[in-house]
């Protein structure tokens, strides 16, 4: 498996080219950009265009976005209108977030990249057959605005009732195979029951991955082997698939490591290290 990283890691910071630089001096061939707008506003015409002239000039791949989960810059703390809902079903509030989406996929047109990571609902989002309908609208919708840009959209699994696999799976049936993939979350599938599970459920569906740990209790985003995952089952199990995904690290930094850029390297090693050795 491929290392890449999200830049979640950062998420606190403004990203800069500074930051980049750090990413591929550090030996990773990719990065997710997480689009929180403390620190990528996709908005902003200045970063957009300052990011693109260093992707331009290096080899580092923008592989994918994370789609913005809230429309502020305090991480939704300016109230309940700055949260992106796909599924939300007063038409004028999931109108904005639809807007957000369209936004952030505007950056491939400045910057490539193939993925957008998605999040249908939102945490704790019960499910009722009319949030169904509303996000099975919100994705046709952003199909069609993300097909011409060259951009797959790939459905996440998260902790709420429409984006169980079970779900995810009538989504993508309803919207097709091709049109529609699954970025698979170790962490949530953990705090939902069991990675092993989730995974066999999705397995065929997967095109990438975010890694990282807990104590299934919060989503904390710790670094793999800090909370109550097992590492060993979880690189057997994603080892198992015929997909070619990456191991791409979706971490928190939350100071306890003075250089957590190179933690999550040796945290790569340690994963790598239970890799099932390939039977002759």
């Amino acid at each position: 498996m491929d290392r890449a990283l999200s830049t979640h890691l950062f998420v606190d910071r403004k990203l800069t080219p500074a930051i980049l630089q750090q990413v591929e001096e550090a030996g990773l061939p990719a990065v997710e950009i997480f689009c929180a707008r403390q620190h990528f506003d996709y908005a902003d015409p200045a970063q957009v265009r300052e990011l693109s002239a260093w992707f331009a000039d290096h080899e580092l791949e923008l592989r994918s976005l994370h789609a913005p989960m809230y429309s502020d810059f305090e991480w939704g703390h300016s109230g309940s209108q700055a949260v992106v809902n796909l599924a939300e079903l007063e038409p004028v509030h999931r109108q904005e977030s639809l807007d957000q989406v369209k936004r952030a996929l505007d950056v491939s047109e400045r910057i490539p990249f193939r993925y957008m990571v998605l999040h249908v609902g939102v945490r704790g989002e019960s499910f009722e057959p009319k949030k169904f309908d509303a996000a099975l609208a919100s994705l046709e919708t952003l199909l069609a605005f993300a097909r011409p840009r060259g951009v797959q959209l790939l459905l996440e699994n998260t902790r709420n009732e429409l984006s169980t696999p079970q779900r995810l799976r009538a989504f993508i049936d309803s919207l097709g195979f091709d049109a529609l993939r699954v970025c698979f979350d170790v962490g949530h599938a953990h705090l939902c029951g069991s990675v092993e599970a989730h995974f066999e459920l999705l397995r065929d569906l997967v095109v990438s991955t975010h890694v990282h740990d807990n104590h299934g209790l919060d989503d904390d985003h710790l670094f793999p082997f800090q909370g109550s995952i097992d590492w060993e089952a979880t690189m057997r199990t994603l080892t198992s698939a015929a997909g070619d995904f990456p191991l791409q690290l979706e971490l928190r930094d939350y100071g306890e490591f003075p250089r957590p850029l190179e933690k999550a390297l040796e945290i790569f090693a340690r994963l790598e290290e239970l890799v099932p050795a390939p039977q002759l």
